[in-house]
Protein backbone atom coordinates (compact mmCIF):
# COMPACT_ATOMS: atom_id res chain seq x y z
CA UNK A 1 0.00 0.00 0.00
CA UNK A 2 1.35 3.42 -0.94
CA UNK A 3 1.88 6.19 1.57
CA UNK A 4 -1.17 8.03 0.20
CA UNK A 5 -3.28 4.88 0.49
CA UNK A 6 -2.19 4.52 4.11
CA UNK A 7 -3.49 8.01 4.89
CA UNK A 8 -6.86 7.22 3.32
CA UNK A 9 -6.94 3.86 5.11
CA UNK A 10 -6.31 5.61 8.43
CA UNK A 11 -9.14 8.04 7.68
CA UNK A 12 -11.41 5.08 6.89
CA UNK A 13 -10.69 3.69 10.35
CA UNK A 14 -11.51 7.07 11.92
CA UNK A 15 -14.77 7.21 9.97
CA UNK A 16 -15.69 3.64 10.95
CA UNK A 17 -15.17 4.50 14.62
CA UNK A 18 -17.22 7.68 14.22
CA UNK A 19 -19.98 5.71 12.50
CA UNK A 20 -20.21 3.23 15.37
CA UNK A 21 -20.44 6.04 17.91
CA UNK A 22 -23.11 7.86 15.88
CA UNK A 23 -25.10 4.66 15.52
CA UNK A 24 -24.82 3.42 19.11
CA UNK A 25 -24.22 6.45 21.35
CA UNK A 26 -24.83 9.62 19.36
CA UNK A 27 -25.75 11.82 22.31
CA UNK A 28 -22.42 11.17 24.00
CA UNK A 29 -20.64 12.57 20.95
CA UNK A 30 -23.08 15.42 20.47
CA UNK A 31 -22.57 16.48 24.08
CA UNK A 32 -18.78 16.57 23.67
CA UNK A 33 -19.21 19.15 20.93
CA UNK A 34 -21.82 21.26 22.66
CA UNK A 35 -24.63 20.01 20.46
CA UNK A 36 -28.06 19.23 21.91
CA UNK A 37 -29.01 15.63 22.59
CA UNK A 38 -31.55 14.15 20.22
CA UNK A 39 -33.95 11.27 19.94
CA UNK A 40 -34.39 11.84 16.21
CA UNK A 41 -33.31 9.04 13.91
CA UNK A 42 -31.38 11.42 11.63
CA UNK A 43 -28.19 11.34 13.67
CA UNK A 44 -28.14 7.57 13.24
CA UNK A 45 -28.82 7.98 9.51
CA UNK A 46 -25.72 10.19 9.44
CA UNK A 47 -23.85 7.44 11.29
CA UNK A 48 -24.91 4.95 8.65
CA UNK A 49 -23.74 7.26 5.87
CA UNK A 50 -20.43 7.86 7.63
CA UNK A 51 -20.02 4.08 7.81
CA UNK A 52 -20.65 3.82 4.07
CA UNK A 53 -18.03 6.53 3.49
CA UNK A 54 -15.60 4.53 5.61
CA UNK A 55 -16.18 1.56 3.32
CA UNK A 56 -15.53 3.69 0.22
CA UNK A 57 -12.33 5.12 1.72
CA UNK A 58 -11.20 1.60 2.62
CA UNK A 59 -11.86 0.42 -0.95
CA UNK A 60 -10.03 3.44 -2.38
CA UNK A 61 -7.02 2.77 -0.18
CA UNK A 62 -6.91 -0.96 -0.92
CA UNK A 63 -7.38 -0.33 -4.66
CA UNK A 64 -4.85 2.51 -4.77
CA UNK A 65 -7.49 4.71 -6.42
CA UNK A 66 -5.65 7.99 -6.83
CA UNK A 67 -8.65 9.81 -8.38
CA UNK A 68 -10.75 8.96 -5.32
CA UNK A 69 -7.90 9.97 -3.03
CA UNK A 70 -7.60 13.36 -4.78
CA UNK A 71 -11.37 13.84 -4.63
CA UNK A 72 -11.29 13.03 -0.92
CA UNK A 73 -8.70 15.75 -0.36
CA UNK A 74 -10.99 18.34 -1.94
CA UNK A 75 -14.07 17.09 -0.09
CA UNK A 76 -12.34 16.92 3.30
CA UNK A 77 -10.81 20.37 2.89
CA UNK A 78 -14.30 21.76 2.28
CA UNK A 79 -15.67 20.41 5.59
CA UNK A 80 -14.30 23.19 7.83
CA UNK A 81 -15.57 25.77 5.33
CA UNK A 82 -19.11 24.38 5.51
CA UNK A 83 -18.97 23.99 9.27
CA UNK A 84 -17.79 27.58 9.67
CA UNK A 85 -20.70 28.73 7.51
CA UNK A 86 -23.08 26.71 9.71
CA UNK A 87 -21.65 28.39 12.83
CA UNK A 88 -21.79 31.89 11.33
CA UNK A 89 -25.39 31.29 10.24
CA UNK A 90 -26.22 30.43 13.85
CA UNK A 91 -27.35 26.87 13.05
CA UNK A 92 -24.85 25.23 15.40
CA UNK A 93 -22.32 26.11 18.08
CA UNK A 94 -18.62 26.57 17.29
CA UNK A 95 -17.31 23.20 18.59
CA UNK A 96 -18.58 21.60 15.37
CA UNK A 97 -15.64 23.26 13.64
CA UNK A 98 -13.36 20.86 15.56
CA UNK A 99 -14.69 18.01 13.39
CA UNK A 100 -13.70 20.07 10.38
CA UNK A 101 -10.18 20.48 11.71
CA UNK A 102 -9.77 16.70 11.86
CA UNK A 103 -10.97 16.41 8.25
CA UNK A 104 -8.68 19.19 7.06
CA UNK A 105 -5.60 17.79 8.80
CA UNK A 106 -6.27 14.34 7.38
CA UNK A 107 -6.81 15.85 3.92
CA UNK A 108 -3.51 17.71 4.11
CA UNK A 109 -1.79 14.48 5.13
CA UNK A 110 -3.24 12.71 2.08
CA UNK A 111 -2.42 15.66 -0.18
CA UNK A 112 1.18 15.63 0.99
CA UNK A 113 1.45 11.89 0.40
CA UNK A 114 -0.09 12.16 -3.06
CA UNK A 115 2.31 14.93 -4.06
CA UNK A 116 5.25 12.91 -2.79
CA UNK A 117 4.52 9.92 -5.05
Amino acid sequence: MSRAAHTVYAFAIYLAFLAVVLLLAPNMLLGLFGLPATTEVWIRVVGMLVGFLALYYYAAARGESRPVMWASVLARLSVPVFFTIFVVAGWVSWPLILFGVVDALAALWTWSALRGT
